[in-house]
């Protein structure tokens, strides 16, 4: 998470996720509902409440908080931590993707600009 932006507890929070490169991603059914799945599983186990989110081919916007005074920043940090893993892993393994080594070239060159990202 950036350390330019604050969170603090009981607030409710507009935020924006997304992909490096403004990749569309989520143009793919498949790669949408793995993400979707796991914000239902933050949603049914981490305490994360959704007020409302759109997904966007490149990024999701969503109004959220997390309940009992958690700390919003990091549940979004292994939310997304946990995604890109997920997403990484499902599109190089994907033999139908067209655009696999697109998407992975651009994965990699991005992470040499972030020092949050490591590898992709």
């Amino acid at each position: 998470m950036s350390t330019k932006y604050k969170f603090y507890p009981g607030g409710i929070f507009y935020v924006t996720l997304t992909v490096v490169g403004w990749i569309d991603v989520f143009t793919r059914q498949e790669y949408a509902l793995l993400l979707l799945n796991n914000l239902n599983y933050c949603i049914n186990n981490k305490g994360l409440e959704v007020f409302s989110y759109c997904l966007m081919p490149s990024h999701l916007h969503m109004i959220s908080r997390v309940q009992n005074d958690g700390d919003l920043g990091e549940l979004l940090g292994d939310f997304k931590s946990y995604n890109a893993k997920l997403l990484y892993n499902s599109i190089a393994q994907n033999p139908s993707e067209s655009r696999k080594e697109w998407m992975l070239h651009l994965f990699k060159y991005y992470a040499n600009f972030n020092s949050n990202n490591k590898n992709f």
